[in-house]
């Protein structure tokens, strides 16, 4: 993996300086890079608790416990749970008090995180390659022995109360994204915020956590990835060792996603005391497995991101990009493709100045349409290049790797290798984002979330109106 990474930032310098020149040379550069990347082994145990690990020449390593569980596994009742548990889970368990459990993973020089989204939720521990049995050991003894006291879970309480209010007020790019899936989503479990209301985090006893625990952590749920020094014969005996005790079987019917449905509507909070208008606005996209979820991230990356902070903004080859810098339309945005297992949001994400929010909603809309009709081959190729060097970006080290083996093997039961992804990234051709446009954007109802000093944003029926072209 080591030489894949050199070759790989040698091959994000050639997208960035070559462009169209490197053409066939890019393309068999990264082939060959992708060639010697080493395989991820997955093997399911009796249990049906899943092992998955790549070998890494390298002397740290990740270990994380992925769980398929999550906001959108709850309802109005107990929203908040998965979250709850997340701040009380390393505050000791039956076999560890808090300060042995600290002491132990400090004098390994090692790390722990819990986090909680809307359908996972990861247990992670890096630490160096030798001490993976021993991680490996304290991560099964956290998820299946939790002290849950009630003086830990009323100080988690106060913590994630403080929490939700600090959001609010600090991070509004999260507000608007909650905002976004409550209206998108209304009346389905996706419409959850991972923190939950604050009548719920008020409400949670520890024996709401326990029920939590016994509901979701079965071995069916859980994949244990690993990315460092290791081999995967070693981490089965150790998955049989620490977790070959964990329950297969359910008490009823196995926790189930429920149906999804979006709706095209909107939500404004309108407050002229913010600087700043944060927008959103998305159309339903794809699940994560479907064939067009490629297609669609290209065509995000056609959209592109930008920032002022950005050098050279009016020389960019997104065209948003450089009618933002020169008509100054906005401070930044950020198109997204956010994917779930059966569903997904495509859109973009904008802050600007409260006089502006009309004009770089027009020029957002008048450049989503064009995609849909008039997109180039060569915006797409440029496109691909683009994420090819996201996509590698974003696997360097044993942490980026171990997350994705971990989110791949839990939603499909395996990882696909880069080399597949990059063939099927090499088969979408402008002709494609245009289909994929017409299905899923063109003419199609949005959501739209909007919090700031937002009056200058069009009502949503010109908002709609707008999310098509008519075509003689």
């Amino acid at each position: 993996m080591a030489s894949l990474l050199k070759i790989s930032s040698a091959l994000r310098r050639q997208t960035l300086v070559a462009g169209a020149r490197a053409g066939s040379s890019y393309a068999a550069a990264f082939r060959s890079a992708l060639s010697n990347e080493p395989a991820t082994e997955v093997t399911t145990l009796d249990s049906g608790l899943r092992v998955a690990s790549e070998s890494l020449p390298t002397n740290v390593a990740t270990v994380a416990l992925f769980l398929d569980a999550g906001a959108r596994y709850e309802d109005k009742q107990n929203n908040g749970t998965a979250n709850f548990f997340e701040h009380v889970a390393f505050k000791g368990t039956t076999k560890r008090s808090q300060s042995a459990l600290e002491q132990e993973v400090e004098s390994m020089g090692a790390q722990l995180e819990v986090k909680t989204g809307r359908e996972q939720t990861v247990f992670t521990a890096r630490c160096l390659s030798k001490d993976v049995p021993k991680a490996v050991e304290i991560l099964a003894d956290v998820v299946q022995n939790p002290k849950l006291d009630d003086a830990d879970v009323k100080r988690a309480r106060e913590v994630i109360l403080g929490e939700i209010e600090q959001v609010d007020t600090d991070n509004l790019r999260k507000v608007v994204f909650n905002h976004l899936h409550s209206t998108a989503f209304q009346g389905t479990s996706l419409s959850n915020s991972v923190y939950g209301p604050s009548s719920n985090i008020k409400a949670i006893k520890a024996d709401d956590l326990r029920g939590y625990v016994n509901t979701h952590f079965k071995a069916p749920r859980m994949v244990l990835a690993v990315a460092g020094d290791v081999r995967q014969a070693e981490l089965e005996k150790l998955a049989e060792k620490h977790l070959g005790k964990v329950e297969s079987t359910f008490d009823g019917k196995p926790p189930q996603l429920s149906p999804v449905r979006f709706t095209g509507s909107e939500v404004r909070v309108r407050d002229d005391s913010i600087p700043l208008a944060h927008v959103a606005v998305a159309v339903e996209g794809c699940g994560v497995n479907d064939s067009d979820a490629l297609a669609l991230s290209v065509a995000s990356m056609l959209i592109g991101n930008w920032d002022r902070s950005f050098g050279g903004g009016v020389n960019n080859a997104s065209k948003l990009a450089v009618a933002s810098a020169h008509d100054k339309l906005c401070h930044n945005f950020r198109s997204f493709n956010k994917t779930y297992r059966d569903t997904g949001l495509w859109g973009i994400y904008f802050e600007c100045d409260p006089l502006m929010c009309e004009d770089m909603l027009f020029n957002v809309q008048n450049e989503w349409m064009r995609l849909c009709t008039m997109v180039t081959d060569g915006e797409v190729e440029r496109a691909k290049r683009q994420l090819k060097t996201h996509l590698l970006a974003e696997l360097e080290g044993p942490y980026a790797i171990c997350k994705d083996i971990g989110r791949q093997v839990l939603r499909s039961g395996r990882r696909e290798a880069l080399h597949d992804m990059e063939r099927r990234l090499e088969n979408v051709s402008a002709q494609n984002v245009r289909a994929v446009g017409m299905k899923y954007i063109f003419d199609r109802c949005p959501a739209v979330a909007a919090v700031g000093p937002v009056e200058n944003l069009p009502d949503y029926m010109r908002v709609r109106s707008s999310m098509s072209w008519v075509r003689l």
